[in-house]
């Protein structure tokens, strides 16, 4: 039955007591309401409100009755939502009961916790399926035909529940079902890069979601939301505090924190992680030293390791920055990125918690290639790590770029787990400003071919465990989401956390699929205005590479990562100048890569290697990333690289110009608070992408002392005045 305490039932479950379906709220509270709730973007993709008329007549006689027995916190969530969505989707009230009493019951469960799935003998099936597996059947129960979401574990049915209320919110039909789904990665982690004061950083959406300040005393009602949002998707991990970390993480008073954060997010089947200081056991501790080698440090990890699942038995274990932009770590103590992992392995082995050591590290070296050196730092170690340890490498060999090569790791560790670490916050990417879908980068990723083991041999194999064999897998996502009221800043950021748990879920689900789920979930169900929705998220992100970093190039921004810069500025080592990634000069421009160069492209696989390494051969995409071409090199399209880098800039500027226009045809179409705020930010974007342009262009003329050609719309500014903006393209630079 509906639990009676409605109170408890406002605190805990924002999306029902706050701005869910009227109909539902009136339901449940016994009170009237009239105005429909204000679109702000806080129900993200699990918005209930009634579907189409002729959808509600198909489906109301297979969703009558909601049976979940038993009350532990998983199961309870499981049927809060089953009754909430059901009753709102269907505008009518959908209860929960105990037992089968007619056509149309919607049965969740285990064979362990309900009766009627274990006389369906599925344990067999549900083994092969794993505990986050389930399965999804029309069946009948004695005469009566019902619905059965079944699963080995609590966890499981709770993900079969998100996949078949997405199936109402996208118009499947659900009258005879026969599903089957499991994850293809084992881990599939947030990292929010959030400080212990609240900041964020490379945030965009306002403050941290945990409140450090209140916890333990005081647990904010929205990481329930939280923990929904992230289970809809798949997503079964949270690694709480930044990759740049601070000892008094680990401290007894913010562990209780911790504590309170675990048991918000325990029943949504998410575990928490924490990023540890290498330097702790000197700066908590009082010990000499942190070196990993060192049996009283080791001692030190072992006790706090201990400590942490003393209070939280479930906690996942640790993602570790070490030796990396300033971070302590073990080359400190002239000890291995393996000796680092390996003293944290051991100190969670017992408890069956996991390291995922990050493989960003690159050192101040003038004369070599940065986006190289992570690959010369660990690929050495392959086989060295312990067995639960995996490399968390991101998806390119720089930074989040708006386009890279995969990274060379993945296919080159066969030894050893290797964890895609992919950027869902837009640091690069216009950040909460730019309309991006990440979907198509990451399809990207996980298609490109490393040949490790020959032809067909993907990343998405060798990260999902198949090409080499690997038990433990894992995916990370550097999070977007902060304490604006819509989670993500930009309201179309929303479509990338969405995108991140998908294919984290199912790496070889289509850009395309995704976004027209999120569109039919997040905005509306009219055919035309989705499919228009869908046609602006696909070509987002290459519209993005095209007005920043067009044809390979990297790196150019400024120092908030969010404008243009190429002349570059001061910083205190070379790898961090824009000047460093593009190498402008009389001669041409982009970076070399190959053997005539720095020779990076030698650390992929034949053929992959061969074919970046040739100028002829090498995609367009990534020229300029592994070669330095003269101005005037005729490319495929029979323009010279000036002509083209132009072009292509101007492509960039030209998809937002209509764009804003494709948007603003929309009015009416979805809800006005959204529209507006939407049609806001690509105001925003269209004059950056303009920015971008004509800073990058009139810099890179200076070298090329080439004319701008025709079809490209001439900058408006000269070269210096837009050296006086600030980093944001606003406000002009006081003159010192």
């Amino acid at each position: 039955m509906i639990p009676k305490n409605t109170k408890e039932i406002f605190r805990r479950f924002h999306f029902v007591s706050r701005i869910m379906f009227p109909a539902v709220v009136a339901l449940i509270a016994g009170v009237s309401v009239s105005a429909g709730p204000v679109e702000d973007g806080y129900r993200l993709w699990l918005r209930y409100d009634p579907l189409p008329a002729e959808k509600v007549a198909a489906y109301r006689s297979h969703v009558t009755a909601v049976v979940v027995t038993g009350n532990s916190g998983t199961r309870a969530a499981i049927r809060r939502e089953l009754v909430g969505a059901c009753s709102g989707l269907l505008g009518r009230p959908v209860p929960a009961t105990n037992e089968v009493n007619g056509a149309g019951a919607l049965i969740v469960g285990t064979p362990k916790s309900s009766t009627i799935i274990a006389g369906l003998k599925l344990d067999q099936q549900l083994d092969a399926l794993g505990p986050e597996g389930f399965l999804i059947r029309s069946v009948k129960i004695g005469s009566h035909p019902a619905t059965v979401i079944a699963s080995a574990s609590d966890l499981g049915a709770l993900y079969g529940t998100f996949h078949f209320l997405r199936l109402m919110q996208t118009l499947q039909p659900i009258d005879a079902l026969n599903v089957s789904e499991k994850p293809r990665f084992g881990l599939r982690v947030l990292d929010h890069w959030d400080n212990l004061d609240g900041s964020i950083e490379r945030g965009y959406a306002g403050r941290s979601l945990w409140n450090w300040s209140e916890l333990p005393e005081k647990v904010d009602a929205r990481l329930v939301d939280y923990a929904r949002a992230n289970a809809s998707i798949g997503i079964n991990g949270a690694v709480l505090n930044n990759v740049n970390s601070s000892a008094k993480s680990l401290t007894p008073d913010y562990l209780k924190k911790t504590v309170a954060i675990a048991d918000a997010l325990r029943p949504y089947g998410m575990r928490v992680y924490l990023v540890p200081r290498f330097s702790s056991p000197m700066e908590l501790g009082g010990l000499k030293t942190a070196d990993p080698l060192d049996p009283e440090v080791a001692a030190w990890w072992q006790a706090k390791a201990d400590e942490i699942y003393q209070l939280i038995p479930d906690f996942g274990g640790f993602l570790v920055k070490a030796s990396s932009e300033g971070q302590p770590g073990p080359l400190t103590y002239k000890r291995t990125h393996a000796d680092g992992a390996n003293m944290f392995a051991a100190a969670l082995a017992p408890h069956g918690g996991v390291v995922m050591w990050r493989a960003f590290v690159y050192d101040a070296k003038p004369g070599s290639d940065r986006a190289g050196q992570a690959y010369d730092a660990l690929q050495p170690f392959d086989g060295k790590f312990a067995t639960n340890v995996l490399l968390q490498v991101k998806n390119g060999p720089l930074d989040f770029q708006p386009r890279e090569p995969f990274h060379p790791l993945f296919g080159s560790m066969p030894q050893t787990p290797v964890m895609p670490e992919l950027q869902i916050t837009q640091e690069y990417l216009g950040q909460a400003n730019h309309v991006a879908f990440l979907a198509t980068m990451w399809r990207e990723f996980f298609d490109s071919d490393t040949f490790a083991k020959g032809p067909g041999s993907t990343v998405a194999k060798v990260v999902d465990g198949s090409l080499f064999g690997q038990k433990l897998t894992g995916i990370a996502g550097v999070a977007n989401t902060g304490s604006d009221r819509n989670w993500t800043g930009h309201p179309l950021a929303q479509a990338n956390w969405f995108a991140f748990g998908r294919l984290a879920w199912n790496p070889g689900l289509s850009a395309k699929a995704i976004a027209d789920e999120w569109g039919d979930m997040t905005f509306t169900h009219d055919r035309a205005t989705a499919a228009e929705i869908t046609r602006i998220l696909l070509e987002s992100r290459e519209a993005v590479v095209d007005y920043m970093t067009p044809l390979g190039l990297a790196h150019i921004m400024n120092d908030p990562h969010y404008g243009p810069e190429p002349w570059g500025h001061p910083v205190p080592r070379e790898d961090w100048n824009p000047v460093y990634h593009h190498r402008a000069a009389a001669d041409g421009l982009g970076f070399e890569r190959t053997a005539k160069g720095f020779n990076t492209v030698s650390q992929y696989h034949p053929p992959v290697r061969d074919r970046f390494a040739d100028l002829a051969t090498c995609p367009d995409e990534f020229l300029l990333w592994f070669h330095h071409v003269p101005w005037d090199y005729q490319m495929r399209s029979g323009r010279t690289l000036w002509d083209e880098l132009c072009l292509r800039y101007q492509r960039g500027v030209d998809w937002t110009v209509k764009t804003r226009k494709d948007w603003a045809a929309l009015a009416g179409k979805i809800d006005p608070e959204r529209h507006a705020a939407v049609a806001e930010k690509l105001a925003i974007q269209e004059r950056d992408a303009k920015w971008w342009r004509d800073a990058c262009l009139l810099y890179f003329q200076t070298f090329s002392k080439c004319p701008f050609p025709d079809g490209m719309e001439k900058p408006r500014r000269t070269l210096d005045e837009i050296k006086a903006l600030d980093g944001y393209g606003n406000a002009v630079k006081q003159k010192q």
